[in-house]
């Protein structure tokens, strides 16, 4: 199964721990960016525009669960708040 990304309304929280603030994400990212270079060469990125994402795993920081990640709603749209046990307080 491919791993997911929370949106806005959600966010990533390991089921094995209960970490909400820490994970390490691997995924491949394929965009077309408008670059604004200086005359000197100094580049600035103005517009990134994601064209396909992959997403290989989400691993839980704090046990290294890879199996357990899930997505909870965040708790302005019903999820756990941030002084739930297990992630710290953070």
């Amino acid at each position: 199964m491919t791993p997911a990304l929370p949106d806005e309304a959600s966010r990533l929280r390991c089921g094995h721990c209960g970490n909400l603030t820490r994970f390490d994400v691997v995924r491949t990212i394929r965009s077309s960016e408008f670059w604004h270079a200086t005359l000197a060469g100094d580049v600035e990125i103005d517009e990134t525009t994601v064209l396909a994402e992959d997403v290989e795993t989400i691993r839980c920081r704090w046990c290294s669960a890879t199996d357990h990640i899930e997505i909870v709603p965040r708790p302005e749209f019903g999820g756990p708040s941030q002084e739930s046990p297990g992630d710290g307080g953070v």
